[in-house]
């Protein structure tokens, strides 16, 4: 049993002197500062790996026996290997109100800290307290301190998402990441729908609105009654065939019926504020003027008769010859 444990401590020396210390971070031991967690790069995994298959071959070999000196190991490398701790929310303030944006990243209890805070908005990322400084652009109207930044006022530019990095000795790192969305009411739709159309065709009508945050739903509202998403659900539009989407707005009729003539307006709500209506426009679904077709083309055909005609005419009576 001695000669056991002799194997397992000359096999863990000898695979702790080729594989050397787990490193943390990148290829360097140590990922960029403000770019992310404590990812393991290649050499760390590989170390771990390798000092892994090591003491399983070691278990192996030399069978049944203590295992505290392995499993000490493992939980060494296990700690060189932890990864970022994130955290993320979402706060709704009104627009043109004071608004605080917790680090809950920094709770975690690293000591030494490093914190910075970062900007998203769809694809731009914005860099905006570093290097214990606050950018230019938020010193007049944010304050720092370790686990929260305060807004004096916020504005819907404001919305987007708030990212605090905090990275601690040993290169641990906590995230945490707060989605801000300023409340702001809708502004007045407005309603995009064709004044005629003809029946049996597809008619699309539209209702946008750009000013509310968050983004607004929409109703349509035929003869000033509401229109439901599934016309077979209600027996006073039960004859209409069309397709309503409340996110987008869309209201389209396929194949359009003499039902549908009307007058049209839209609504757009988020719950901040009062709803907004659009402006009613006239819709008329009519059938296709085959005799207005006819009229037209028999008069077509007229002109180009008496066109004809008066060609022939100054022919026959010499205006187009050459002047000998």
């Amino acid at each position: 049993m001695g000669r056991g444990r002799g194997g397992v401590a000359q096999h863990l020396a000898e695979g702790q002197s080729r594989v050397g210390p787990a490193p943390v971070g990148g290829p360097g031991g140590r990922g960029p500062p403000g770019r992310g967690g404590a990812t393991p790069g290649p050499g760390g995994a590989r170390s771990a790996a390798a000092a892994a298959a090591v003491m399983a071959g070691a278990a192996r070999r030399d069978g049944p026996g203590p295992r505290a000196p392995v499993l000490l190991v493992l939980g060494a490398a296990a700690v060189s290997l932890v990864g970022a701790q994130v955290t993320s929310e979402t706060r709704e303030v009104p627009e043109h109100k004071p608004a605080d944006i917790p680090c809950s990243a920094y709770r975690f209890g690293l000591s030494n800290p490093r914190i910075e805070w970062k900007f998203q908005k769809g694809s731009s990322l914005v860099l905006f307290y570093y290097g214990g400084e606050l950018t230019d652009s938020y010193k007049n109207r944010v304050q720092f301190s370790p686990n929260v930044i305060h807004f004096s006022t916020v504005t819907r530019e404001d919305t987007g998402k708030y990212i605090c990095e905090v990275v601690g000795s040993g290169n641990q790192i906590a995230k945490s990441e707060v989605n801000l969305i300023v409340q702001v009411p809708p502004a007045k739709p407005v309603a995009h729908v064709p004044t005629s159309a003809t029946i049996g065709s597809k008619a699309v009508l539209r209702c946008t609105e750009t000013d509310g945050s968050p983004p607004p739903t929409f109703r349509w509202y035929k003869d000033s009654m509401l229109m439901p998403p599934n016309p077979k659900t209600s027996p006073t539009f039960r004859n209409s065939s069309y397709t309503l989407d409340p996110a987008t707005g869309e209201l389209i009729f396929e194949p359009l019926s003499g039902f549908d003539t009307g007058d049209y307006y839209c609504e757009a709500t988020n719950n901040v504020g009062s709803p907004q209506k659009s402006a009613v426009v006239h819709m008329e679904a009519s059938e296709v003027n085959v005799g207005g077709i006819v009229a037209a083309v028999v008069v077509l055909l007229m002109v180009l008769a008496l066109v004809a005609f008066g060609i022939w005419f100054a022919y026959s009576r010499g205006f187009f010859k050459r002047k000998e």
